[in-house]
This record gives structure tokens, C-alpha cells and sequence, in this order.
């Protein structure tokens, strides 16, 4: 157990890069929300990929992007702390979009982080299943002239083509450690953290493309109920949904409500087996004026 390599990696790339779904592949089950929604993540969420050889802790940052609100900034000070504190940052540039001002943003300021500290950086080029050949070769060409990186690994999350390998060639850059995190841990990101990102994903799903900056869920509550037989738990789970606009509300509601019930199914699903045990979900949506802008709200919302 002497060479066991143990250690922190971060996944990066602009919104809609892959990243979400490439942290559920790594670690074998879903511990970060994924949507086809960009800038879905919020918190920086740790998936855990133990094997006999090592520990892979991945750490999954919201997208980094030009800011162009308080909440977008606060978001990119979030990343930029993570990648400080990292051992290896895997960059994500999907093949089925050609590289844009996003990735050369990332770029400039992977260069700039590595100045003066040789941080290894591997760039992933993710959705492999969705490209031609010619087409996946071509972006392979164009990551490489992009920057300086210690290795290009192409991978398909959904396919699992290349996953194996990318966890290798991740690992190979972590230090030599005993394990940090027990055999069965997948993540170590608080339960009621994980119920509202649940919670925030059923709301997105299928909705419009304003909403997902203007989101944010906040668990209350979450209380075992009282009279139950030992066998047959029941936790009652408070969770407020909060939107900027009156007309967020309506869409988030539907009309007579069907929305929110179809958010809540979805939701309380996944809560039931996160809890392993039957859970009563009481949602309500309310209106946060402007709380993207608005320094105080955000701290109330966590951010």
C-alpha cells in the first residue's frame, strides 16, 4: 500500500461542457445534478472514485464564464479557490462545439494560474459519442494549439468510452496517500445540499432557457414524522423554490399547479432514494426580487 495515490481533481470548462455527467461516470453513480441547461452547478460538489490502487476525489465547479452579475462573479471566485487547492485540473472542451471565446477565456486563465507553479492540466475532450471521426480529430488538433497541456484525453461520459482511462491518467498525477474518504463514501456534500440540487434539477428540466440563472432552492426542514411504525419512516422535507419574476413563478407553478407537481414527483423520487425511505415533499415557489444582484439575498440563498 506504500505507492497508494490519493488526491483532489477538478473539472473545468464553460457551461454545458460535460462536467456534471463526467464526475457521475468517474465515480459510478450520481452525485452532481447534470441538465442540458448550462451553468446547472452551483456548489462545488465532490464525487469520490475509490479503488485498490487510489482514491480519486473530483471536485465539479460551477461553468467559469465572463460575469455579468454578482452571482456570476461570486461563482468564479468559487472556481478559481478550488483550482488553487487541487493536485490535477482536467479541462473539459466538448467535441460537438468548436473552441470559442468561452474555452480561450479558461485558457488565459489555466496559463495564468500555472504561472510560476507547474499545476498539471488535462484537456478532456468530452461527448466524444456525438462527433464523426474527422470532426473528433479536428478538435483535437485545435485543443492542442490552444495551450500548453500535460495530456488531451478524449472521452465519452454517456458511452463510457475512455472513462477508465481518463481516471488513470488523473490519477498518475495525485500525490502518494493513504485513503482520505472511507471505501463507501461517493461524496461528501451535505444531505440537504443534495436535496435541493435534486430538487433544482426537476425544476429545470424542460423549461425556459431564462430560468436556470434565476433559480434557487433552499431546503428548510427536514423532520422525521412522529407516529410512525420503526418499519415504515416517513420524512417530511420543507423546501422553498425561489424565482426573480411574478411571470417565473407562473411557469415554475403551471397552469393549475401541474408543473410543480410534475417537479415534485421527480424530485421526491430521487429524495426517496438518496433517504433511502419514503419522504412527504412540500414545495413552495416564492419571488426573490433581483436576488442575483442583490448582495444580501445571496448570502441568504448560501451564495
Amino acid at each position: 500500500m506504500t505507492d497508494y495515490r490519493a488526491g483532489f481533481a477538478c473539472l473545468i470548462g464553460r457551461p454545458n461542457a460535460g462536467k456534471s455527467t463526467l464526475t457521475n461516470a468517474l465515480v459510478g453513480q450520481k452525485v452532481a445534478i447534470t441538465s442540458n441547461k448550462p451553468q446547472t452547478t452551483r456548489h462545488t460538489i465532490r464525487g469520490i472514485r475509490t479503488t485498490d490502487e487510489s482514491q480519486l476525489v473530483l471536485v465539479d465547479t460551477p461553468g467559469l464564464h465572463k460575469p455579468r452579475t454578482l452571482l456570476g462573479q461570486r461563482l468564479n471566485d468559487v472556481v478559481r479557490e478550488t483550482l488553487m487547492d487541487v493536485d490535477v485540473i482536467g479541462f473539459c472542451l466538448p467535441a460537438d462545439q468548436k473552441i470559442g471565446p468561452g474555452d480561450q477565456f479558461i485558457a488565459a486563465e489555466l496559463a495564468e494560474l500555472r504561472r510560476g507553479r507547474k499545476k498539471p492540466v488535462v484537456a478532456i475532450a468530452t461527448k466524444l459519442d456525438t462527433v464523426s471521426r474527422d470532426r473528433l480529430a479536428e478538435h483535437l488538433i485545435a485543443i492542442d494549439q490552444l495551450g500548453d497541456w500535460n495530456e488531451i484525453v478524449p472521452c465519452s461520459a454517456v458511452k463510457g468510452t475512455q472513462v477508465d482511462t481518463l481516471a488513470e491518467v488523473l490519477v498518475s498525477y495525485l500525490p502518494t496517500s493513504p485513503k482520505l474518504y472511507p471505501d463507501d463514501v461517493l461524496t461528501d456534500e451535505p444531505q440537504m445540499v443534495m436535496i435541493a440540487e435534486l430538487v433544482r434539477e426537476a425544476a429545470l428540466e424542460g423549461v425556459r432557457d431564462e430560468l436556470p440563472h434565476s433559480l434557487a432552492v433552499v431546503v428548510e426542514e427536514m423532520t422525521a414524522r412522529e407516529d410512525r411504525p420503526a418499519d415504515k419512516p416517513l420524512m417530511d422535507v420543507r423546501v422553498n423554490v425561489y424565482v426573480e419574476r411574478p411571470s417565473q413563478k407562473a411557469i415554475i407553478i403551471g397552469r393549475g399547479g401541474a408543473r410543480l407537481r410534475e417537479v415534485g414527483t421527480t424530485a421526491r423520487a430521487g429524495i426517496e432514494q438518496l433517504l433511502g425511505q419514503r419522504v412527504y415533499l412540500d414545495l413552495h415557489v416564492k419571488v426573490a426580487k433581483d436576488w442575483q444582484t442583490d448582495p444580501n439575498q445571496l448570502s441568504k440563498l448560501g451564495f
